[in-house]
This record gives C-alpha cells, sequence and structure tokens, in this order.
C-alpha cells in the first residue's frame, strides 16, 4: 500500500516535471534546456517576494508563474528564434542559459537548505495505515487538474486547436495561416509556467536547492525520452513507470540509487526502442 501511494505521487511529480518540456518539444521541436533552471527560478523568486517583499503565498505564486512565463518568451524571442532549427545548437544555447541562471542564483548567495516554501494546507490523513499529507495530495491533485486543463485547451479553444495543428504537421498549418513564431513563444510561456507550477508543488516538499535544477531537467529528460519526446501520452505512461520504479527503488535499496534508475531507464530505451512509447522517430531498422 505504502509503494502505491507514494508511487502514485511521485508519478504526478513527474509529470508536472516534464510536461513543460514535453508541451514545448511537441507544438515547437525547441529542446528546452533550461527547464530545470526556470523550475528553481520560480521557487527562488517566490520565496524573495515572501520574505523580502513581505507578499502573502497566493500573490507571490501568480507572480513568480507569470516570472517564469516571461523567462520562456525571453529565451525564444531573443535568442531561440534565431536559430531555430539547428538542433544542436538549440540544445547548446538553452543549457548554457539554464547553467547561467542556476549559477548565478548560487552566486547570489542562495545555496543550502534554508529557503523554503510554506505548504498550501497543513496536515495529514491516513489511507489505510499509512500516512500521507496534504501538500503530496495537492501534488496528485494539481496533477490530475493540469492534464485535464490542457486537454480542455487543446481541444476546444481556437488557441489550443492552433497548437495540436504545429504539433501535427508544422507545414500545413502554417498554409492555413497559423503563425508559426507565435505558436513556439506561446509554447514556451505555457512550458515554463508548468515547470513554475511543478516548483511551486513539489519545493513545500523540502528545501529550495541550486542543483534541483539539474535534477529536475534529468528526470524531465528521462521521461520525455522513455514516453517518447513530443508524445502527451507517453510522458504520462513513463511517468507513472519511472515513478513507481523509483519509490521501489528507494524503498528497497537506497535513495541515492533513485537517479541510478532513472538515467539507466534512458540507456535502455536508446538500446531497446529510441523513440520511446509512442515517439514518432525511426527505429534503426527503418532508417538502414
Amino acid at each position: 500500500m505504502e509503494i502505491l501511494i507514494y508511487g502514485t505521487v511521485n508519478s504526478f511529480k513527474l509529470i508536472l516535471i516534464a510536461f513543460g518540456f514535453t508541451l514545448v518539444y511537441g507544438v515547437s521541436r525547441l529542446p528546452n534546456f533550461a527547464h530545470g533552471a526556470i523550475f528553481v527560478f520560480t521557487g527562488f523568486i517566490a520565496w524573495i517576494m515572501m520574505h523580502k517583499l513581505n507578499l502573502p503565498l497566493l500573490p507571490a505564486a501568480l507572480l513568480s508563474l507569470a516570472g517564469a512565463a516571461l523567462v520562456g518568451v525571453l529565451i525564444y524571442q531573443v535568442i531561440l528564434k534565431r536559430i531555430r532549427g539547428m538542433n544542436m545548437n538549440e540544445i547548446i544555447a538553452t543549457y548554457a542559459i539554464g547553467v547561467a541562471m542556476i549559477e548565478t542564483f548560487r552566486w547570489l548567495g542562495f545555496k543550502g537548505t534554508t529557503f523554503t516554501l510554506p505548504v498550501l494546507f497543513e496536515g495529514m490523513l491516513f489511507i489505510g495505515d499509512v500516512p500521507i499529507d496534504y501538500q503530496r495530495l495537492m501534488v496528485v491533485t494539481v496533477g490530475l487538474v493540469m492534464l485535464v486543463a490542457v486537454w480542455i485547451f487543446t481541444k476546444f479553444t481556437r488557441t489550443g486547436l492552433a497548437l495540436r495543428g504545429i504539433a501535427q504537421d508544422e507545414r500545413a498549418a502554417m498554409m492555413l495561416g497559423i503563425d508559426s513564431d507565435m505558436t513556439a513563444t506561446l509554447a514556451m510561456a505555457l512550458g515554463s509556467a508548468m515547470s513554475g507550477l511543478a516548483a511551486l508543488m513539489i519545493f513545500p516538499l523540502g528545501s529550495i536547492v541550486v542543483e534541483a535544477g539539474y535534477n529536475t531537467l534529468i528526470f524531465a529528460l528521462a521521461v520525455c525520452m522513455v514516453g517518447g519526446i513530443g508524445s502527451w501520452g507517453g510522458t504520462v505512461l513513463a511517468a507513472f513507470v519511472l515513478g513507481f520504479l523509483q519509490v521501489i527503488t528507494v524503498t528497497y535499496l537506497a535513495t541515492h540509487f533513485q537517479m541510478v534508475v532513472t538515467l539507466g531507464a534512458i540507456i535502455a530505451t536508446l538500446i531497446i526502442k529510441p523513440s520511446g512509447f509512442f515517439g514518432k522517430h525511426k527505429e534503426l531498422e527503418e532508417r538502414v
């Protein structure tokens, strides 16, 4: 029962972490390697607003999410727009931006485990004989709401349909009058805001540390690669597979093996099925 409950919570943590990365790549084919840095950026900005500007939790959270979305827009408009289509340059540029953001916070003194965000609700309940705090239940709830909201947005709104159109066939969508740059900008804003939302849900469970930016990027890449980069359904399935694997590993081995399992999943995927569960990349035998 403990593995079932905490495996589910961990799976939704991975969904929150990875879905923004998947959205950006699925819509615009842009690998946003600054994803983890935006995660940490949101946490620190929320902390600064609460502890230095004395803002309440809700305004600080909303402003930090807006800041995360703005960072995503700036990354695209200032840099990615000029190198779009050059895959290696996109990876190097976004990773460099991410490292610069993370290390700037470290240089400014944001290091150690003294930076924390408050939980939304205090207390816990028991499912069977397994205790679970309300913040972890909020992770599951927010994850479900985010998935439903994205589905409704992309299914029933004009802007969402434009995003789906670009994701399915960019050239055909552009012929129908859909602006590729505008949809890529919107995707970067939404993906960055999702990364920020994950930070606001996950950081109250521990401390805000700069190293979380690198770990978050690895987790997001693992989920997206196992599920199939750009596949929203694959991301959800891979998050549950990796989420339960991580919990089982922590339960029966040790905490530090969690990253080993994550990296092992990436390697196994590249060897066995490079396109992931639902990816659209050609397999080796098809390329040959």
